[in-house]
């Protein structure tokens, strides 16, 4: 299953839509950046949260909860690295392998693989594919894809 997370270049709301295959909207995603825990809040087509995700403060590195229907299911932490940032997903039992900055990477569960993520070029403003390879995987894959990509975004506007 593919999801495209597209976040629009010039949108005065922190808000983007996460779509289908088909390019129907799935799932909304409405961040509250400016607040001090950096929130992010995802909701299906009805308008139910199905996921949320906070970072953690006062954190040397990076770290943030993810909860689906009110559950805590994760922890994705930064781990202190020089050269390529790492990431360690407890709770699920996942790993991140791959290229972070480029969002061209890997999800694994053991061996076996979650989720893949890369950008698809030549759209307007960025665009990203996710592919989930079980269904039951989409929310929690999704939910640390955009938790990676809020310590993506933390770290370029402290640069």
């Amino acid at each position: 299953m593919e999801l495209y997370i597209r976040q629009k270049v010039f949108s005065l709301r922190d808000r983007f839509s996460v779509l289908d295959f088909a390019g129907n909207d799935k799932y909304f995603v409405e961040g509250e950046f400016f607040s001090l825990r950096n929130k992010l809040h995802i909701y299906d087509t009805a308008g139910r949260e199905v996921a949320y995700i906070y970072r953690k403060l006062f954190s040397f590195l990076p770290r943030y909860y993810v909860y689906t229907n009110g559950e805590y299911i994760a922890e994705i932490v930064r781990e202190f690295t020089f050269l390529t940032p790492r990431y360690r997903i407890d709770g699920l039992g996942w790993r991140v392998e791959g290229d972070i900055f480029e969002h061209n990477y890997v999800i694994y569960e053991g061996e076996r693989p979650v989720a893949s993520i890369y950008k698809k070029w030549f759209s307007w403003g960025d665009c990203y594919v996710l592919d989930i390879k079980n269904d039951e995987d989409e929310i929690p894959a999704l939910a640390v894809v955009l938790a990676i990509d809020c310590t993506l975004a933390l770290q370029e506007s402290s640069s």
